[in-house]
């Protein structure tokens, strides 16, 4: 899978002045956008658009301070339809506007070309198992929420809060099903899963009873699922848990991200310090090449 994601990432940098097609990349890494966003994102640290970008903006800043081009020569070639949007975006990677980094010299910041590497640690095991699961649907109260990469969501705390204690007795009573009880459900999000950009959360079960008038459903098609079980810190084990299983689990398994959901159930100390998890990831199985 690594050579594969190496072999995506040299098509990508040959074609950093013209159209980068992602689907194409996706089929030299023998794979599906949707997994190719997913992995880039988990091993890179940073969305695959935004790699784009800067690598873009790192060449065009050395073409900026050769003089060789005119600064909207530049801006065209890389692929800005005016030389002020050209300026904006490269400021913002390098703390300086284009027509003052060629006057003055300035010291320009650089993203290196990304290779990935297999780590071999065996400091750890995960606990997996798959699941075929016929639709579904998970019925609670929902909000759209900004993703947050480490530490606790604050707005999805305060929705929590905001259901109320009755409520939440009333939507753990539609339980009826695995993952049994309480859910936290992700769904909708960015294809670059960006710091910041947003998601619909669901707090509520998995479920087929009929749903009430007063709360939210979400439809889930039939599908395979990979169930993944972790203990630990909280809110830190969790977060790490995404983490491995994108950066760890799938290179070695021949399964890769559908799109579709994610849900975790969660289970808190009573001094909040800890949680015993477990994350359903849909999945589909991956042909042999």
């Amino acid at each position: 899978m690594l050579e594969r994601l190496n072999e995506a990432m040299e098509y990508v940098e040959h074609r950093l002045d013209g159209h980068i097609d992602v689907a194409e990349a996706a089929r030299i890494a023998m794979t599906s956008e949707y997994h190719l966003r997913r992995m880039f994102s988990a091993l890179a640290g940073m969305p695959l658009s935004e790699y784009i970008r800067r690598r873009r903006l790192t060449v065009a800043g050395a073409e900026v301070l050769a003089g060789d081009r005119t600064l909207l020569d530049v801006a065209v070639r890389y692929g800005y339809a005016s030389g002020e949007a050209f300026a904006r975006a490269f400021r913002t990677v390098h703390g300086v506007g284009p027509g003052e980094a060629r006057r003055t010299g300035a010291a320009l910041r650089s993203q290196p070309r990304m290779s990935f590497r297999l780590v071999v640690e065996g400091t750890s095991s995960m606990r997996y198992r798959i699941v075929e699961k016929e639709e579904f649907r998970v019925v609670g109260r929902k909000a759209r929420v900004p993703l947050v990469h480490e530490g606790v969501n604050p707005a999805i705390a305060t929705f929590i809060r905001s259901i109320g204690g009755e409520t939440v007795e009333r939507i753990k009573g539609l339980s009826d099903q695995e993952p049994e009880g309480i859910v936290q459900v992700s769904d909708d999000l960015a294809d670059s899963r960006a710091e910041g950009t947003e998601l619909d959360y669901y707090h509520g079960v998995v479920s087929s009873a009929p749903v009430p008038e007063d709360m939210d459903a979400l439809p889930v098609a039939a599908g395979t699922w990979a169930v993944f079980d972790s203990s630990g810190a909280f809110p830190q084990a969790l977060q790490y848990l995404w983490r491995d299983v994108f950066t760890e689990w799938f290179p070695s398994n021949p399964y890769r991200s559908r799109p579709g959901p994610e849900i975790l159930r969660v289970h808190v100390s009573p001094d909040g310090a800890q949680a015993d998890a477990q994350l359903w990831i849909p999945v589909e199985r991956v042909a042999a090449a």
